[in-house]
């Protein structure tokens, strides 16, 4: 069963960056297809990228595609999400999340589709 522990979090003003690491133990860390998620308040979870077991695979919303980067070291057992050029409206809890994959180069992008969730950390940008 593994356990994630994020990292990060802060406020910060529009324009400025924030790195989230999403640390993970007690399981092969790259057997596992990670992702980030975020939710406001008062609003659903909303997925924000993804990576595939190996790294070699992402995939991104598209309201921070070009913006934000999703990267993992398997060999720390951490994935990391670099948030650059942040606006108001990125702010969020966010949340890491794993699930359990016999493929190095699957992703998933549902929030349904994780098994395993960490308890979150606050982004906060202000204007």
């Amino acid at each position: 069963q593994v356990q994630l522990v994020e990292s990060g979090g802060g406020s910060v003003q529009a324009g400025g960056s924030l790195r989230l690491s999403c640390e993970a133990s007690g399981g092969t860390f790259g057997s596992y297809a990670m992702g980030w998620f975020r939710q406001a308040p008062g609003k659903e979870r909303e997925f924000v990228a993804a990576i595939s077991g190996s790294g070699s695979i992402t995939f991104y919303a598209g309201s921070v595609k070009g913006r934000f980067t999703i990267s993992r070291d398997n060999a720390k057992n951490t994935m990391y999400l670099q948030m650059n050029s942040l606006k108001p409206e990125d702010t969020a809890e966010y949340y890491c999340a794993a699930r359990a994959t016999a493929y190095s180069g699957r992703y998933y992008l549902g929030s349904i589709e994780y098994h395993h969730w960490g308890q979150g950390t606050q982004v906060t940008v202000s204007s």
